[in-house]
Order: C-alpha cells, then sequence, then structure tokens
C-alpha cells in the first residue's frame, strides 16, 4: 500500500509522468476494447481521401474506409507484440544475467563471450532477413523475432548488478544457511535488481514498437489486418510522399507511434523516482 501511495505522489508532482501514465492507460484501453467497438466494413462506406469532418474524423483512406477506426483497430497488434517481446526480452535478459554473475568462473565468461556476440551483431538486418524466412503473421512469433538480439544489453546490465551484489552481506548470510541456488538468485538477487528490469521492460516495449513497426513498413512480415506499419505501408504505396491526398493517412499512425513512445519514456521516468529517491527532488 505504501508503495503505491508513493507511486501516486509522485505522478501528481510529475506532471509528465502523471500526462505519460494517463496515455498509456488509454492506449491499453483502446488495445483491448477498440476490436470489439470498431470494425472496418467488407464495402467501403465512404469516399477515398474525403478531408476530416464529423463523421470521419481523420477523413478517409484511399478506398474510403474510416482512417480513425483503422488506426483504432490498429492498436491491438502493436501493442500486442510490443509486451511480448519486452516479456521476452526482460525474462530472458533476466536469467542470464542473474545466473552469469552469480555463478563466476569459467561458465560466466562463456556465457558473457555468447552474450557480447549478440551485442555486436546488427538487430535490425537480422530481424529483417528472419522476418523475411519466417515469414509470419503469428505475434508470439513476432515477439521471438524482434527479441533475438534485444536481451543481451539488459543480460549483461544485470549480470553486473548480481556480480556486486554477489558479496553482499545479506547473500553471506543465506549462503551459511545452505538455500539452494535457485533460491539465492530468485529470492536474494531478483528482488534487488527488479527496479531496474521494470523500467527496462517499458523502454524494451518502445523499441518493440519501432521494429515491429519498421517490418511492415519495409512489406518484410506479411500483411494480416490492420496495424500502425500496415497503414503506413499502404499510404506509402498509395503515394503519400509524393501528394497530399493520403497524408493524413500516414501521418495519423505516425503520430500514434510518437505519442505512445514518449508516454512510455515519461511514465519509465516516473517509475525511475520511485525506485531512486534522490531523483525526487530534481
Amino acid at each position: 500500500m505504501e508503495f503505491l501511495k508513493d507511486f501516486w505522489r509522485i505522478l501528481r508532482e510529475d506532471k509528465s509522468a502523471l500526462m505519460g501514465a494517463f496515455i498509456v492507460c488509454v492506449y491499453v484501453v483502446v488495445a483491448i476494447l477498440g476490436p470489439i467497438v470498431a470494425h472496418i466494413p467488407d464495402v467501403p462506406s465512404g469516399e477515398a481521401y474525403l478531408l476530416p469532418s464529423w463523421k470521419h474524423p481523420l477523413g478517409t483512406d484511399f478506398i474510403g474506409n474510416d482512417t480513425l477506426t483503422s488506426l483504432i483497430i490498429g492498436t491491438r497488434p502493436v501493442i500486442e507484440v510490443g509486451i511480448a517481446s519486452a516479456v521476452i526480452v526482460v525474462f530472458v535478459g533476466v536469467v542470464v544475467g542473474l545466473f552469469s554473475g552469480y555463478v563466476g568462473g569459467p561458465l560466466d565468461y562463456l556465457i558473457m563471450r555468447v552474450t557480447d556476440i549478440f551485442l555486436t551483431i546488427p538487430g535490425l538486418p537480422l530481424i529483417i532477413v528472419i522476418a523475411s524466412v519466417v515469414h509470419t503473421t503469428s505475434p508470439w512469433v513476432l515477439a521471438v523475432i524482434l527479441s533475438v538480439t534485444a536481451w543481451a544489453g539488459l543480460a549483461r546490465a544485470v549480470r553486473s548488478q548480481a556480480m556486486s551484489l554477489r558479496t553482499s552481506d545479506f547473500i553471506d548470510a543465506a549462503r551459511v544457511q545452505n538455500l539452494s541456488m535457485n533460491n539465492m538468485i530468485g529470492r536474494q538477487l531478483l528482488p534487488n535488481v527488479g527496479p531496474y528490469v521494470a523500467i527496462h521492460f517499458l523502454l524494451a516495449v518502445t523499441g518493440a514498437i519501432y521494429a515491429e513497426v519498421g517490418l511492415f513498413v519495409l512489406g518484410v512480415a506479411p500483411v494480416s489486418g490492420t496495424n500502425w506499419g500496415i497503414m503506413i505501408n499502404l499510404a506509402m504505396n498509395q503515394g503519400a510522399l509524393y501528394t497530399s491526398k493520403s497524408l493524413l493517412y500516414l501521418l495519423a499512425p505516425m503520430a500514434a507511434i510518437v505519442l505512445l513512445q514518449v508516454a512510455l519514456v515519461f511514465f519509465a521516468r516516473a517509475l525511475d523516482k520511485l525506485f531512486n529517491p534522490r531523483l525526487r527532488v530534481q
């Protein structure tokens, strides 16, 4: 309860963090309810490239579908893959980092060399190649592809924290009790790296969304349904870069992406202040 009170106090004191948290909640609600309350008709109900109006607040696309409806429906797949990818990144990064930092020695050296290889691999080109070969429409498979190298940075950071905690008094006391390695890592080390991991999770969501949208914009991932990347791809293919007719259809998903990314960063800053009290005076 005290944790929630501190978090609410930080949000009240930091208006940008409060706005970020509010916007993130709105996106989550839209992702959950959007496909339920909105649908794209099989037969377009309007004219192509209509300007914004009360009936079509963001105008229509190149075949007459409402742009706002497409934007709402496209929210769920983007956020779904972003969260799934962040979960994979955090899970793999934390497990590898804690285990490597705790065991130390030659095994730690070997794990870190493998991690360094993943850190040096150009992430986006590799993701593009894998997505081109796999050509999947499954959100979880796509999330795995986006996470193939993203976990390495977190693993190295968590490993450094685990190594610094390994010589702490509470770890020495736990060793005296002859606790198992799973207990030492899961109950002794994990809670102490939790704050950093929580912040990294939000940042991992932002990175995954950028990469996911990029795959659809490039036309690498197969078109299935509607999402923001597909909207940008279609707008560009319909001449949005050369004519103003489809410009709003291009700008709408881009604005949605930027707004969500900024909100996640502001929300992450609130968590940073929560877990690091020294930042609250700034």
